[in-house]
């Protein structure tokens, strides 16, 4: 039984070069990087429940450290999946110094996410409770992350940490995506925003809400081009209301509204408001109008 389990998967390795290339990423050694930087940035938070404020310092200082060393060793192994045929240890150190040099410019973007989400929400109590409790909040400080190591070119570990979020939250961001500040999704459950999305800011969207490419152009293969854009470009303080669906390189005016459930494949004017038709109600009383 275990030559029979072993066959298939010999042969998907052979296809991808995976038998010669052993060494892979950890899913979950990546999913404890993303745990301990959720906690770097947001130590009050997520660090240990009795931290102090004489504390905090030695608690994010020694966190981040021991964090970028362990993400230092999954970079390296998703370099060596690309290329296996040279050294790979400087170039993750390199990688890894840049990535962290960004943190701070990453907690300001999520400073301004929390506050956009109690600032949008009326169910909001506190600041405290969208860092804590909302989904929207989760997949975005995770979103952040990745889309900094994809940034950095890095194989593969960019992708997991999205899908990460996606199997915690619901919300499918690529981590090619790339998103201004004050970023708030409501609810959370079944968003997506794909890879070539450029979403500006004081953006809203709410739950169920796709950006998605229309058709994807094919090689002389017939395959789907890689990284062409043919996702919607969402320029500033955009609101997009539940279960809309905008498809294709299209760009959504400053300033619009998008009504709940509405198909959009055109682009729109700033300030524009696209809506469904009306439905429209008949009461019949006794037969009449039967």
């Amino acid at each position: 039984m275990v030559k029979e389990l072993r066959s298939p998967s010999r042969a998907l390795g052979n296809t991808h070069g995976l038998l010669a290339r052993r060494e892979l990423p950890s899913h979950d050694a990546l999913v404890a990087i993303a745990r301990s930087l959720r906690s770097v940035l947001f130590p009050a938070h997520f660090g240990p429940s009795d931290l102090t404020e004489e504390g905090l310092e030695y608690f994010v200082g020694h966190t981040l450290d021991a964090t970028l060393l362990a993400l230092h060793e999954q970079v390296r192994r998703a370099l060596s999946y690309a290329d296996h045929s040279a050294p790979r240890r400087d170039r993750a150190t390199e990688i890894v110094r840049a990535f962290a040099s960004r943190l701070p410019h990453v907690r300001a973007l999520l400073d301004s996410d929390a506050r956009a989400a109690f600032d949008g929400d009326p169910a909001a109590t506190s600041i405290d409770e969208a860092i804590f409790c909302y989904p929207g909040i989760a997949a975005v400080t995770l979103h952040r992350l990745a889309h900094e190591l994809y940034r950095l070119e890095v194989p593969l570990i960019p992708r997991i940490v999205a899908e990460i979020a996606h199997a915690d939250t619901g919300v499918d961001l690529h981590p090619g995506a790339e998103i201004g500040g004050s970023f708030f999704i409501d609810h959370g459950t079944a968003v997506v925003v794909g890879e070539t999305t450029r979403i500006g800011e004081r953006v809203r969207l709410y739950q169920g809400v796709t950006l998605g490419a229309k058709s994807f152009p094919l090689d002389d293969d017939g395959n789907p081009t890689k990284g062409e854009p043919r996702h919607p470009i969402v320029e500033d303080d955009v609101v997009i209301y539940a279960g809309a669906t905008v498809l294709g390189r299209i760009r959504i005016g400053a300033g619009s509204t998008i009504g709940g459930n509405v198909w959009l494949t055109r682009s729109v004017p700033p300030h524009s408001r696209v809506t469904q038709a009306q439905a429209r109600s008949e009461a019949f009383e006794g037969g009449g109008g039967i």
